[in-house]
């Protein structure tokens, strides 16, 4: 068994919420993980959809892996983008779909791994090859209602929504029944304006404090 694995897991459960950055600019990506870092959102996804991404991620672990930081890599749709991401500080994979090959590789390696899913039959196909928590995607097609659903049948599937996220729908989510929510476009991009790095800040704070008394309720 592997700890590190569940204890990155429980504190992406315990925080809530996972800050996606997805930038091809490599300086805006390293001052937005910073700020979202500061603002209390200590669970970051850096996504290999641009070059520089790596670079974004050794910089995130460089700085804040000894102070709590959980690094992530999304849209990994290889087992070499997979190592590469690992080999770069990231203790969780994420995909928009599931790969058999990311799938070895992760278990190989101890390490988390996040498949995308829009359907019973892939989550537990995915279940099966040891994700234990898959990535609802796109979440703005399938909604809250697509988790609460999917609980009848397979009550033990932690889901996380990434996509169709805000901070005016968090609620929804978690009373669905969402493990955790990612967000990207709502946290890095505060009233649609990119590189406000302290809105990014304040806008992390009040995401954080937001699930915190939304799950007093739940």
């Amino acid at each position: 068994m592997n700890i590190r694995k569940y204890e990155v897991l429980h504190r992406i459960h315990e925080l809530g919420v996972v800050g996606i950055i997805r930038t091809p600019d490599v300086a805006n990506g390293i001052s937005s993980a910073e700020a979202i870092f500061q603002g209390g959102i200590t669970a970051l996804e850096v996504s290999t959809t641009f070059p520089g991404a790596l670079d974004i991620m050794k910089s995130a672990a460089a700085s804040h892996k000894s102070s709590g930081l959980i690094l992530g890599a999304g849209t990994v749709a290889d087992s070499e983008t997979a190592k590469l991401c690992i080999d770069a500080g990231a203790e969780f994979i994420v995909s928009h779909c599931f790969s058999e090959e990311v799938a070895k590789l992760c278990n190989r390696y101890g390490v988390a791994y996040m498949p995308g899913v829009g359907t019973v039959t892939e989550i537990v196909r995915a279940m099966e090859w040891g994700a234990e928590v898959v990535k609802a995607f796109p979440g703005e097609v399938l909604g809250p209602k697509f988790i609460k659903a999917v609980h009848g049948p397979l009550p033990n599937a932690q889901i996380m929504p990434i996509g169709g996220v805000s901070p005016n729908n968090l609620e929804d989510w978690f009373l669905a029944g969402a493990f955790a929510v990612g967000l990207r476009s709502a946290l890095v991009k505060p009233e649609g304006r990119e590189g406000d790095y302290p809105a990014i800040r304040q806008t992390a704070e009040e995401i954080v404090a937001r699930i915190a008394r939304i799950r007093c309720h739940v």
